[in-house]
C-alpha cells in the first residue's frame, strides 16, 4: 500500500509517503509559509522514494477541523495532485491524526482514551475522543464547543478513566478542573499519522474523487457569515 499524506491544518507543515514498511517524511514548523513550501516537500519525499505520482495507491489529507486558510491550502493541493494523477483520496480528521501522534509519543499512555484538542480561536476548541478501537473515529462526536461545554461533556459522557490530553487547545485553565491522567499541549499534526490512518480506511473503500473531497469545519455557521460579510461589500 503506497499512499502519499498531507497536512497544513495547524502551525506545521507536513508531508509522509508511507510505502509497505517504509515512512518518508518531511516536518516543518512554519505556520504562514505552508503554500510555498508543502509541495515542494512533496516533490521531496516522492525523490527520495523514487516514485511518481502515478505509483501512488492513494493520496492522504486532514480534512479538519482546524484553521480554515491551512486546511484550504492542504486540500486544494491534494485535489490538484488527485486531478493530475487520477488518485482517490482519503479525508482523514485532524483530531484523529492529533490523538495517534500523541498516542505514538507517549506509549505509557497505553490503551486509554486520548481527548484531542485544537484551539479554534473564539474562545472555543475543536474536540474529540479517540481509543485504539477505532482510532479514525471519536467516541464523543466532534465538536467546536467553548472550555466550559467540553469539560461538561466529558463529565457526562460514558468514557471510561483513565483520560489523557493531547493539543494545544488544552491551554485554557478550565482544563485544570478535568480528570485527565496526563496532558501535552505540544503536540502537532503529523503526515504520517494521516496516511497511518488512511490505509484501514482506504481498505475498507473509504476514499473520495478530488471533486467530491471538502473540509470539515465544524463551525459552518460562523464560515457562511464570513462569506456573506465578505459577498456584501
Amino acid at each position: 500500500m503506497k499512499i502519499l499524506a498531507l497536512d497544513t491544518t495547524s502551525g506545521a507543515c507536513s508531508v509522509a509517503l508511507i510505502s509497505d514498511d517504509q515512512l518518508i517524511e518531511r516536518f516543518v514548523q512554519a505556520e504562514r509559509d505552508h503554500t510555498r513550501r508543502l509541495l515542494p516537500m512533496v516533490d521531496e519525499v516522492l525523490a527520495e522514494a523514487d516514485m511518481k505520482l502515478a505509483d501512488l495507491d492513494a493520496l492522504a489529507v486532514s480534512q479538519g477541523p482546524g484553521s480554515f486558510t491551512g486546511l484550504r491550502i492542504a486540500i486544494s493541493s491534494v485535489q490538484g495532485l488527485a486531478y493530475a494523477s487520477d488518485l482517490p483520496v482519503v479525508p482523514v480528521s485532524s483530531l484523529a491524526a492529533l490523538a495517534l501522534g500523541a498516542r505514538r509519543s507517549h506509549p505509557e499512555w497505553g490503551q486509554y482514551p486520548i481527548v484531542a484538542m485544537l484551539d479554534a480561536r473564539m474562545q472555543q476548541v475543536y474536540w474529540g475522543v479517540y481509543s485504539t478501537n477505532s482510532p479514525s473515529e471519536s467516541l464523543i462526536p466532534e465538536a467546536v464547543q467553548n472550555p466550559e461545554e467540553v469539560l461538561l461533556s466529558l463529565e457526562d459522557s460514558e468514557v471510561s478513566a483513565p483520560i489523557y490530553g493531547a493539543g494545544p487547545g488544552l491551554h485554557y485553565d478550565v482544563f485544570r478542573q478535568a480528570s485527565l491522567e496526563a496532558v501535552d499541549q505540544a503536540c502537532f499534526i503529523y503526515a504520517r499519522d494521516i496516511a497511518q490512518l488512511a490505509v484501514p480506511l482506504l481498505e475498507q473503500g473509504n476514499s473520495v474523487t478530488a471533486e467530491e473531497l471538502e473540509p470539515v469545519y465544524l463551525r459552518n455557521e460562523v464560515t457562511w457569515k464570513k462569506r456573506q460579510k465578505i459577498r456584501s461589500q
